[in-house]
């Protein structure tokens, strides 16, 4: 398992567009996902243990989030033929399990990751409602364990910030995690 840490905010950057099915039968458009004040993209997937860690708090964050304009969703870039525990059919048990209030989409061609320049899981895009990149950090201090019941919500606090003043926080703490499971070739 190779762990890796997101790159620096590049503050402004577009969110690229994307069609992709989710579990729920339904294709979904980044438009369609976004919410009046912003969209936050997440790159996550089924086995890593970083996103293990933290998805309780992602359900938690993101349905909290909705109630500031901030719409989300999850996108599953990793190859299911080498991570099995990562097929469609387990993100749909792992969607209904945890009840996740955002569309969980498969990236079956790695083409949407690899456009957002993903590259590990959990990996964060938070976007204003111009669709310009304010926030590439991660959720909190959790690592390969839950970080304590009190620690801050850096997520859930910048996209707070960017619903309400358009704008991310100046200072980010990378989001480490599993690097994403490219295919053969890829």
């Amino acid at each position: 398992m190779v762990s890796l840490e997101t790159p620096v905010c590049d503050f402004g950057w577009k969110a690229p567009d994307f069609a992709l099915p989710g579990v729920d039968g339904k294709v979904w458009t980044r438009d369609e996902c976004k919410g009046e004040n912003g969209l936050l993209v997440m790159f996550i997937c089924n086995h890593c243990p970083y996103v293990k860690a933290i998805r309780e708090r992602l359900v938690r964050d993101t349905r909290e989030l909705l109630d500031y304009g901030i719409g989300s969703v999850a996108i599953m870039s990793n190859d299911p033929t080498e991570y099995p525990e990562d097929s469609f059919e387990n993100m749909k048990k792992v969607a209904e399990a945890y009840d996740f209030p955002f569309p969980y989409l498969f990236d079956e061609t790695q083409e949407v990751a690899r456009r957002y320049g993903a590259v590990c899981t959990p990996d964060f895009f938070g976007f204003n409602r111009r669709l310009e990149l304010q926030y590439r950090g991660r959720l909190d201090a959790s690592r390969k364990e839950t970080a304590p019941p009190d620690a801050r919500r850096e997520l859930f606090e910048a996209m707070v910030q960017v619903a309400k003043t358009g704008k991310g926080p100046k200072d980010q703490i990378p989001s480490i995690g599993c690097s994403i499971k490219w295919k053969s070739g890829g």
